[in-house]
């Protein structure tokens, strides 16, 4: 399957070691997985894809609120209706539950059906969930 992660950190940076982690497990698992920054890159390749996962961080303790960057990239986008997907929240503090539903609601609103949610707590545990992709 061809598989798309979403990197959307609350700040710009590197690809976090839980995305790599992440993409690893998938990969381990015979799928094609390409890794587009949402601070850097445009969503016009996503129809490409079968499945999109979205990682993302809370920028604000907390409000839970999602990155600027995040709702520019899944805009850009424009054939991401109808696509299955999975949001991916890295667990930041008490609020993380508002923040993965803040993330979900932003996925939907585009018409992506995310099939899958979780919260990330470290990078073993990314890797250990992209093993369940497509399971």
């Amino acid at each position: 399957m061809r598989i798309v992660i979403i990197s959307a950190p609350a700040q710009r940076k590197p690809t976090p070691d839980y995305v790599s982690a992440l993409q690893k497990g998938m990969m381990s698992m015979g799928h094609q997985v390409d890794v587009l920054d949402a601070w850097t890159d445009d969503g016009f390749r996503l129809p490409g894809y079968e499945y999109i996962v979205v990682t993302a961080e809370s920028i604000s303790f907390f409000g839970g609120k999602m990155p600027e960057a995040l709702s520019k990239i899944l805009a850009s986008g424009s054939g991401v209706g109808g696509k299955k997907s999975a949001a991916f929240l890295r667990k930041t503090g008490i609020f993380t539950g508002k923040a993965l539903a803040n993330l979900m609601r932003a996925m939907e609103k585009e018409g992506m059906l995310v099939n899958w949610s979780d919260i990330i707590l470290n990078a073993p545990h990314a890797e250990a969930l992209g093993k369940r992709i497509g399971a």
